[in-house]
């Protein structure tokens, strides 16, 4: 009659649920854990890379404003050679003379543009390679530091 039974399933779970705890309890008796790393050279290198990306942040905030800042310039100049250019187009020069002014104009502008946008990729990516390089040092410093961290909590042998 027992066989005939349905099995309670809370009852299967919990069963297996047992079996599984007892299992991992078993697998970590016989594992051998680590001593536990120097927590003040942990804290020591930790304040380090918080130290490390202040700094790069820092670094990218002022060339983020060096950008800004040298945008802003080349925006006013922009704008005042724009005022005298249009000043210059009310004369009452012969329609050819005009247009022949007008692409030169147009052709200076454009250069002045593109060298503009030079001058600002050049700050950004000046300002982001140092951060950058920063960065990288540090990361590589604390891997260093792991690896001693590590080995002096290692049992040897």
């Amino acid at each position: 009659m027992a066989e005939n039974t349905p099995i309670n399933p809370f009852a299967a779970a919990m069963t297996q649920a047992k079996s599984a705890t007892e299992d991992m309890t078993r697998m970590f008796k016989d594992m051998k854990m680590p001593g536990m790393p120097d927590t003040s050279a942990l804290m020591d290198a930790y304040k380090r890379n918080l130290d490390v990306m202040s700094q790069a942040n820092k670094i990218a905030l002022e060339g983020a404003q060096a950008v800004a800042k040298r945008h802003m310039e080349i925006m006013q100049q922009t704008m005042s050679e724009l005022s005298e250019n249009l000043r210059g187009m009310t004369s009452t020069e012969a329609p050819a003379d005009k247009a022949t002014k007008q692409t030169e104009m147009l052709k200076m502008a454009y250069e002045r543009a593109v060298a503009n946008t030079k001058e600002l990729a050049d700050l950004i990516q000046h300002a982001n390679g140092e951060a950058l390089a920063l960065l990288n040092k540090r990361f590589v410093e604390a891997m260093d530091e792991a690896k001693t961290l590590l080995a002096k909590t290692t049992p040897q042998g």
